[in-house]
């Protein structure tokens, strides 16, 4: 039957929803040209009445059997609205359903959006105790009095919660139950479930910073201290000296590439890349372009967006390259030896090389096509990022692979390259220095994981 409401047509009600998605757009806190959205109490209103607008208009379509085809109607349209590749991911489930309940859509979105400082806080409240305010003159005559009671309840409710764990999950959903219309009761709920998120992220980081510190006082250069240490540490079992130092610069390459993977920029770097690379890929490229097309910072910026690229290869089983990482133990072989290794395994000498390229999802392979691109003539720019980082996301069938590996025997051979990694001399074997720092990273992440799949042994 197709849309049959006489009031609008699906045209112009589709436009409305884009407007309505542009308002949402804005809640990020920043206008499309890169400038920052001002929200105050005025706009914070605004949106909340095109809120009431879309609950009324489809609270009447979807209440009448006689617009059931028109809603159906809809719904396609916003699905093939929502399905753009440039439309923006987190709004992807938007429905009639959601817009049904737009004011609470606009307040959950905004709340969890802005940078909620004072002056935010106060704004967002002050509009929603208003928008309340004026819902309630509609029906009471003591408006005030009706809304100061309702308060008085959610707070008792408060109150009686034996403990701030779970405060949100106990309480809000009983609140949103009592009066679903009320802004004022949804903004408490989304209130109390950031107040815990915050709390939870704040013991994380703290915890984090504790792990973090003592992997950076682990990877102290204090060769003689270390041995001494170490010394310690191996108790009765007999080695050489040199095996010893082998051990004490193997484990402070360990703890130096450890504390990149659990140092604070690097795990908030890995979540922006979790949530941008999880948009499809026009969107994240277009973004990059965006960023790297200022001219201001070249260098800095192309490194920035490098390292990202990275972490969007590896976010995704990030806590099991932490677990493999911190699992493996010292092998007692030459840096020349690890190099064989890591170029045979190159050269498709290990069984799981073919697996590995066929187990490579589609969003990493269109990272590292993009990767590849934005390098180009500048590869030395992998020289200046975390070895591990490089290792763990740049997988062995990949051509970029076979590029670092390249730059690599250039500088082991003394070439010239447009970076020095160490200051060894030419026929000296390379034993503790940045070089073989990232060949020790490129075994351990490569050879070694190799034969963890195959059944073999590493340590």
């Amino acid at each position: 039957m197709g849309w049959n409401y006489p009031e609008i047509s699906l045209e112009d009600t589709i436009k409305l929803i884009k407007g309505f998605v542009d308002i949402l757009i804005l809640g990020s806190g920043y206008q499309s040209s890169g400038l920052q959205a001002h929200w105050d109490i005025h706009n914070i209103k605004k949106a909340l009445q095109w809120g009431s607008f879309f609950e009324n208009f489809l609270g009447h379509l979807s209440s009448s059997d006689v617009y059931k085809s028109s809603v159906k109607e809809l719904d396609a349209a916003i699905s093939e609205m929502t399905s753009d590749p440039y439309f923006p991911q987190g709004l992807a489930h938007l429905s009639s359903a959601t817009l049904c309940r737009a004011r609470k859509f606009v307040l959950k979105h905004l709340f969890h959006t802005l940078p909620l400082r004072d002056m935010h806080l106060r704004d967002f409240l002050l509009a929603t105790i208003e928008t309340d305010l004026n819902q309630l003159s509609k029906t009471d005559h003591d408006c005030l009095d009706v809304y100061l009671n309702k308060l008085r309840l959610q707070n008792s409710s408060v109150d009686s919660a034996p403990s701030m764990r779970g405060l949100a999950e106990k309480i809000a959903p009983s609140l949103i139950m009592e009066s679903d219309n009320d802004s004022t009761t949804v903004t408490i709920h989304e209130l109390l479930k950031r107040q815990s998120a915050v709390s939870c992220l704040s013991m994380t980081e703290r915890g984090l910073d504790v792990v973090a510190k003592t992997m950076r006082h682990n990877s102290c250069p204090d060769l003689h201290n270390s041995v001494q240490r170490h010394k310690l540490n191996f108790g009765f079992v007999l080695c050489s000296l040199d095996q010893l130092v082998d051990f004490v610069i193997w484990d402070r390459w360990k703890s130096k590439n450890l504390s990149y993977f659990l140092d604070k920029r690097t795990v908030k770097l890995v979540s922006g890349a979790s949530l941008m690379f999880s948009a499809p890929n026009v969107q994240w490229a277009q973004v990059l372009e965006r960023v790297n097309s200022s001219p201001e910072t070249e260098d800095v910026i192309l490194l920035e967006t490098i390292e990202l690229l990275l972490l969007g290869c590896i976010f995704d089983r990030w806590n099991h390259l932490i677990e493999y990482f911190m699992s493996v133990s010292y092998n007692s072989i030459t840096v020349s030896e690890m190099y064989r290794g890591v170029c045979n395994l190159r050269l498709g000498r290990s069984q799981s090389f073919h697996s590995l390229k066929e187990t490579t999802n589609s969003k990493e392979s269109s990272i590292l096509v993009y990767l590849a691109e934005l390098l180009g003539g500048h590869l030395h720019q992998l020289l200046k990022l975390s070895p591990a980082l490089v290792a763990a996301a740049i997988p062995i069938w990949s051509p970029l692979f076979g590029s670092y590996i390249s730059e690599i025997e250039t500088l082991l051979k003394g070439e010239f390259s447009k970076l020095r990694c160490c200051s060894c001399i030419q026929d000296e074997d390379h034993k503790d220095c940045e070089l073989a720092e990232r060949i020790w990273c490129l075994y351990v992440f490569n050879v070694c994981s190799s034969h963890q799949k195959s059944g073999g042994t590493v340590a």
